[in-house]
């Protein structure tokens, strides 16, 4: 039986309503540099011995069923085989005894979460964030954690980017937005309602930090407390900063281009002589560095023409050599050390 014109107009209807969901969900899905969209799917890898020692954990970027994905190797052995876990985050960071994850929960209505768990994998808390994630630290001794997500845009190279950076105990107690600490720069008050804050690198003492400020067109360095909730400027022009190890250097991002088209190089501060150097790394950088060790710093680059892959790159601190490759198909590294 051929169907009536009721029948028809019903059934188009429906058909339509189908498509537009479908189109509404993609377009209330952006992604952030840092998150891409998934490579082309490819056969997953044989499963291997999960790492527990001395490892680096980052955001798997290889195609596949498990593109996006926590994976770790050993740090002794980089370019072993990867280790992937069932997790997902955009963002990634993790010490012995926590990780953070930053994911995003694709929908009809696209939301982001934060996710902290144990040792063993076992989720202790999580919490939603405002926007498409962007930075996860985690102190040391893993008392503090910090997160970024932006509140409008998806990149920090849109202009009138707004961005809520949260820093917490792992226990849970919060310390709320810290772009509402006090900031002085070169020891003068600044208010100005188009500041933001991203960015943290914990210091050893649980109570301080590194981060970066920004307002009218110029972004500074700062040292954090949260006891006395301020940030006071160290350096003109840096952003995304990382303590070493050691903590007598901090290595950023340095805007070598303008605020609406930014060219980031790397750069080392040292904070006894305040000396700055800035690496051979020719390329723009638009992440956050991590330290291998006293001496390396790892970052994420993505891969030219390879649309969601990226990868791990190294290069020496103090200048003295070119960048290298350190691990394919990788991006968020963290130093993880029991």
């Amino acid at each position: 039986m051929l169907p009536t014109r009721r029948t028809r107009i019903l059934l188009l209807s429906a058909i339509s309503a189908a498509v537009l969901i479908v189109v509404v969900g993609a377009l209330a899905y952006p992604r952030p540099r840092d998150a891409a969209a998934p490579a082309p799917s490819a056969a997953s890898a044989d499963p291997v011995e999960t790492f527990t020692g001395e490892r680096i954990e980052f955001r798997n970027t290889a195609s596949g069923a498990d593109y996006g994905k926590v994976a770790s190797v050993p740090l002794d052995d980089p370019s072993a085989q990867r280790s992937v876990s069932s997790q997902l985050c955009d963002r990634v960071y993790a010490t012995s005894t926590l990780t953070m994850c930053l994911k995003t929960d694709a929908g009809v209505a696209t939301t982001w979460t934060a996710v902290q768990t144990g040792a063993t994998g076992e989720q202790q808390r999580s919490w939603s964030l405002p926007g498409v994630p962007s930075r996860a630290r985690i102190s040391a001794d893993s008392k503090l954690v910090a997160e970024t997500a932006f509140v409008t845009s998806a990149s920090y190279e849109a202009v009138g980017f707004s961005t809520e950076t949260i820093i917490a105990t792992a226990a849970g107690h919060s310390y709320g937005n810290i772009e509402r600490f006090e900031l002085l720069v070169d020891g003068r008050q600044l208010n100005t309602a188009d500041r933001n804050v991203w960015g943290v690198t914990f210091a050893d003492d649980d109570r301080h930090f590194y981060a970066t400020a920004a307002s009218g067109g110029s972004t500074w360095l700062v040292r954090g407390d949260l006891v006395a909730k301020t940030l006071t400027s160290v350096r003109e022009s840096a952003e995304c900063p990382s303590l070493s190890p050691d903590g007598t250097r901090v290595a950023y991002k340095k805007n070598t281009g303008s605020f609406s088209q930014p060219d980031w190089r790397i750069a080392v501060l040292d904070l006894t002589t305040n000396a700055e150097i800035t690496l051979p790394e020719k390329r723009s950088v638009d992440d956050q560095a991590e330290w291998l060790d006293n001496s390396t710093l790892l970052y994420g680059l993505p891969r030219t023409g390879v649309v969601g892959d990226s990868d791990v790159w190294s290069i020496p601190a103090d200048g003295s050599d070119a960048p290298s490759l350190f691990i394919p198909h990788a991006w968020s590294p963290s130093v993880v050390r029991p």
